[in-house]
């Protein structure tokens, strides 16, 4: 792992452990050196979309890191809001921004510390991607979800085709409903950094 974490070091990540010794030296400079400097806007493609699809709250964004859903949520008027990511480094800085109801660490793959149908609805951006979580993590957002409430998160559009997320979705034809994809650039036109012209597909669909 390089000594200064970045995309291509994240997109590496092979362990857990992995995942949480990057993010904590990425924590304090993620939203000034990454986001701002790359011009990234997953995040609010994924809250226009569960926007678009009529979610609402109480919804629970997986892989929350700094807060950047979390916000977009807020400034929709989304709310109450929960947050989990693998990295308390990360969560520390989107506890700061106050925007959570509450924020606790959890590792999506392994499931989390959340009754059956707890909430509303989910989001998730960034999360399901090279060296993070694989189509196995949306069985534990199904759990979270209550029946009828929507499910909106983004893949990787490369991530989508090599992972087996079309055999994973297939497979939920009994459990989903109103299931759509679109596909959306990561980063603003105006980005010039080596992955600025990467796409993702984001996947919105009801919990049945």
């Amino acid at each position: 792992m390089q000594n200064e974490p970045d995309l291509k070091s994240a997109y590496a990540l092979e362990t857990p452990d992995d995942s949480r010794k990057l993010y904590a030296a990425w924590a304090k400079t993620y939203d000034e050196g990454f986001v701002q400097q790359s011009g990234y806007i997953l995040h609010e493609h994924v809250v226009r979309q569960f926007t678009i699809m009529g979610g609402f709250g109480p919804v629970l964004d997986i892989g929350a890191g700094t807060g950047l859903c979390g916000e977009a949520l807020r400034a929709r008027g989304i709310e109450p809001v929960d947050g989990t990511d693998i990295s308390a480094e990360m969560l520390a800085i989107a506890c700061e921004k106050n925007i959570y109801r509450n924020l606790f660490t959890g590792d999506v793959v392994k499931g989390l510390e959340v009754n059956e149908d707890t909430y509303q609805g989910a989001v998730s951006a960034g999360t399901f991607t090279m060296g993070h979580v694989g189509p196995n993590g949306i069985d534990t957002i199904l759990h979270a979800v209550r029946p009828n409430g929507w499910i909106v998160f983004s893949v990787n559009a490369k991530h989508y085709q090599t992972a087996g997320f079309s055999t994973k979705m297939t497979g939920l034809v009994t459990s989903i409903s109103d299931f759509s994809t679109v596909e959306v650039p990561i980063y603003a036109p105006d980005a010039t950094q080596a992955h600025a012209k990467d796409t993702a597909l984001i996947l919105a669909f009801r919990k049945s």
